[in-house]
């Protein structure tokens, strides 16, 4: 119906108004035309981004580092935890202590943390200056 009223409207409006009708009437389809291939690319672009966002939670990239993260996170917070209340000199004090990490992975640890967090870091710089 959309159709036969522009043509209908252009017929009727073109015997009184003349060139001038046809060239806005064009005008407007052309914009129309204009939006329709703005919406593709905007639908394009999200339709790229979930397929992203799949690949990723599909992958091994984001829960990945979790192995590491968490039992490092759960002894680094408890070492802090019990640093401000449970040590001999503090609020409550207690007679056991929170085991230092052995030795190679107390280094290990700091160099995962660093990389984890550093190659985010890395990321959203490279990103920020791509922009």
């Amino acid at each position: 119906m959309g159709v036969w009223l522009m043509w209908f409207l252009k017929t009727v409006l073109g015997w009184f108004v003349g060139p001038t009708l046809d060239r806005v009437l064009d005008t407007v389809d052309s914009s129309i035309d204009n939006e329709t291939e703005r919406q593709r690319i905007r639908a394009d672009t999200i339709q790229t981004w979930v397929h992203a966002q799949a690949s990723i939670a599909n992958s091994r990239q984001w829960w990945f580092p979790l192995f590491f993260l968490v039992p490092l996170g759960l002894w680094f917070s408890s070492v802090c935890i019990y640093s401000m209340l449970w040590c001999a000199n503090c609020a409550f004090p207690q007679t056991w202590t929170i085991a230092a990490l052995p030795p190679p992975l107390d280094e290990w640890s700091g160099w995962i943390v660093t990389s984890v967090v550093g190659l985010g870091a890395i990321t959203k710089v490279t990103g920020a200056i791509k922009r």
